[in-house]
């Protein structure tokens, strides 16, 4: 039975820094791409990043470019995402995902996610 479970979220200023923590099981965890989403009040879920199998390759939402960096333990089976001077707007749900798949840089999927945590909520206060 594969799980994924999030974990690190919580209450932060703006400004802040978090560190979000996903551990996959019941999967090869190599073998497959993980990605970030998030879901704030109101508006659907979106996508947030993801990396490849190896994780030397990554794709990054607009909105989060430049603030958020996605990496993978492929030993320990957990995906990372460090958010940096996080805003107000960043406020949401975020959710872990896995698709398999070993894509390159050009391949790699917003869509299609077939494994899916709980949910964590984020809240960035101003």
């Amino acid at each position: 039975q594969v799980q994924v479970v999030e974990s690190g979220g919580g209450l932060v200023q703006a400004g802040g820094s978090l560190r979000l923590s996903c551990a996959a099981s019941g999967l090869t965890f190599n073998r497959y791409a993980m990605a970030w989403f998030r879901q704030s009040p109101g508006k659907e879920r979106e996508f947030v990043a993801t990396i490849n199998w190896s994780g030397e390759s990554t794709l990054y939402a607009d909105s989060v470019k430049g603030r958020f960096t996605i990496s993978r333990d492929n030993a320990k089976n957990t995906l990372f995402l460090q958010m940096n001077s996080l805003k107000p707007e960043d406020t949401a749900v975020y959710y872990c995902a896995a698709r398999e798949g070993r894509y390159s840089t050009a391949q790699l999927p917003r869509l299609g996610y077939v494994f899916w945590g709980q949910g964590m909520t984020v809240t960035v206060s101003s």
